[in-house]
């Protein structure tokens, strides 16, 4: 039996971290946490780009037209979307995910979903911490490397 599993080895990888500006003291510490994750994984930070959208609806064009030019390896969306008295919320956080799961699909790109969708900013903060344990950006980049990886083991093996 053969295991394919992918490692936390960022070099030659190209990514692209799309996050958005609304809720910006949340969604900054998600790119630092993504960025202090690629950095650990030997992503040289020439291969980093970091693209600003409004908010989490804006996500998935940014990353559909990064997935189309080819540039990336990986693209890792970060955003937060705190539930209101409206059904705004539902509107934006579902569309949101479906459009970045279409992306990664369409263009077999790892598409990591970094995009908290919380009650309240207490639960949204949590998920915000400096540690990569709680920092839902270090967790997001973490699975585009590893994803990366494993498609590069996959692309191999069908040769």
């Amino acid at each position: 039996m053969q295991t394919i599993q992918g490692e936390f080895d960022g070099e030659n990888i190209k990514i692209a971290i799309v996050s958005t500006r609304w809720n910006d003291d949340i969604v900054d510490r998600l790119v630092e946490g993504a960025i202090d994750v690629l950095t650990d994984c030997g992503v040289d930070d020439d291969d980093v780009i970091v693209v600003k959208v409004p908010g989490a609806f804006e996500l998935p064009l940014a990353v559909d037209r990064l997935a189309e030019s080819g540039k990336y390896d990986g693209i890792i969306a970060l955003g937060a979307v705190i539930r209101g008295d409206t059904p705004h919320f539902d509107y934006v956080a579902g569309e949101c995910a479906k459009g970045l799961s279409a992306t990664a699909l369409e263009y077999g790109l790892p598409v990591g979903f970094g995009v908290i969708t919380a009650d309240n900013a207490e639960q949204a903060d949590a998920r915000a911490q400096p540690d990569e344990d709680n920092n839902k950006g270090a967790e997001a980049a973490s699975a585009v490397i590893e994803m990366v990886n494993v498609l590069r083991q996959i692309e191999v093996e069908d040769e």
